[in-house]
């Protein structure tokens, strides 16, 4: 088997959601180190694979794909292992409603405005800290109301939505701010407790 190229750096979360999707798969890859924010920019090389200039590209037999939501689909698709999407239309449409949420309000609020200026800012900008937490606090109440009963965000199966989910909701909780909200919606912090134990969440961290 040909094994697939992932490009891009391991404090990404949506690097880390697409190494997540190839560990749940038991897909061995190759990661291609690639720091969009290095002083020298980006390699006018890359920028074949992705015309955008963001992380992750795949690579895989010659077929390209950039987009995290594609790359993590096209593994669990092309792949043998345990499916990771549900088989049922409304299943993959909730499934699909969650990761486009996180997407659209969630990675901006809790990643950029609160985890990384608390965490990178010498002088944080204690306004849109505010404005995220508040983002991410409605991104938790629905996201609570999107869940259905079971250990994972849609029940018995582990799909695309709860990897989608981990790592942004992982970074957030870097910050006090973050693990302080997120203690207050007990069903997506036992949801959280047991995502983080997975092994495909453990071997996808950063080292410090």
């Amino acid at each position: 088997m040909v094994k697939p190229t992932l490009y891009g750096a391991d404090y990404s979360v949506y690097v880390r959601i697409a190494r997540m999707a190839l560990a749940e798969k038991g897909v061995g890859y190759e990661l291609v180190p690639l720091d969009i924010f290095a002083a020298e920019g980006i390699p006018d090389s890359y920028l074949e694979l992705h015309p955008f200039g963001r992380i992750p590209a795949f690579e895989h037999d010659g077929f390209r794909l950039f987009e995290t939501g594609a790359i993590a689909r096209y593994v669990d698709e092309a792949f043998a292992g345990p499916a990771l999407q549900p088989a049922d239309p409304r299943g993959r449409a909730r499934m699909g409603q969650i990761i486009g949420m996180l997407d659209a309000y969630a990675y901006r609020a809790m990643v950029w405005d609160v985890a990384v200026e608390r965490l990178e800012k010498a002088e944080p900008d204690e306004k849109l800290i505010a404005g995220g937490l508040s983002q991410a606090e409605t991104v938790l109440k629905v996201l609570t109301s999107l869940t259905a009963k079971g250990p994972w965000l849609l029940g018995e199966q582990l799909t695309l939505a709860d990897l989608h989910a981990a790592p942004i909701i992982a970074y957030f909780l870097k910050v006090e701010e973050g693990r302080d909200l997120l203690a207050r919606f007990a069903d997506i912090q036992e949801w959280y407790a047991r995502i983080s134990d997975r092994s495909s969440f453990a071997r996808t961290e950063k080292a410090s």
